[in-house]
C-alpha cells in the first residue's frame, strides 16, 4: 500500500466521521424543536430541504425558519433517532451521498386540536459537501413511511425535551 492511498483513506474516514457529527447535530436540533440556531448552520446557503407533502425549504434561513414553523405548528415533542448512516465520500472526498434511517417517538397536534403521541419513520436521503472545511448538507429529502399514534401515552416528557444531554448517574 502506498502512502498516498493511507492519506486519501484517512481522509475518507475523517469524512465520513464528520458527516455522522452532523446528522447527531440534526438529532440535537430537532429534538429542541427544529431549533434554527442548530439546524441552520448544518446546511449550505442555497441548500435544500424536503419532504413530499409537508415541505420544500430552499436556503440556510428558509430552512432554519420553515423547520421551525413546522415543529411549532405540528410537533409538540420529539425523540429523534438518527441510525444507520450510509455515508458514500467521492473520490475527491469533497462531497458525498447519506442515507440513514428515522424512526421518531413524537406528538403531534390533529386537526381537531389534540394531541397524538406518535411512532414516525422513514429515511433521510441527503447530499453534502465540503465548505471552507466543514462538511454541510446540500440536499436532504425525508422520506416518511410511518407515522402510527402510540396506543398508550408517552411518559416522563412533561417539559419536552430537555436542553442539554442528562448525565447518566450510577447507583
Amino acid at each position: 500500500m502506498v502512502i498516498g492511498s493511507i492519506e486519501l483513506r484517512l481522509q475518507r474516514l475523517e469524512a465520513a466521521e464528520a458527516i455522522r457529527q452532523l446528522i447527531a447535530r440534526y438529532a440535537v436540533g430537532a429534538d429542541r424543536k427544529n431549533d434554527p440556531e442548530i439546524l441552520g448552520p448544518l446546511f449550505s446557503a442555497d441548500a435544500v430541504w424536503e419532504a413530499e407533502g409537508i415541505a420544500r425549504l430552499v436556503g440556510r434561513a428558509a430552512i432554519a425558519d420553515g423547520l421551525a414553523a413546522l415543529a411549532g405548528d405540528f410537533v409538540t415533542w420529539s425523540l429523534h433517532y438518527m441510525v444507520s448512516p450510509h455515508i458514500v465520500v467521492d473520490d475527491s472526498v469533497q462531497s458525498a451521498t447519506c442515507r440513514w434511517y428515522l424512526w421518531e417517538l413524537c406528538t403531534m397536534k390533529r386537526q381537531d386540536g389534540t394531541t397524538a403521541d406518535t411512532w414516525y419513520g422513514g429515511w433521510y436521503d441527503s447530499r453534502l459537501s465540503l465548505h471552507d472545511g466543514t462538511w454541510l448538507f446540500d440536499r436532504v429529502k425525508l422520506e416518511a413511511r410511518l407515522a402510527s399514534p402510540n396506543s398508550v401515552p408517552w411518559t416522563g416528557k412533561a417539559g419536552g425535551t430537555p436542553d442539554a444531554p442528562v448525565p447518566l448517574t450510577m447507583n
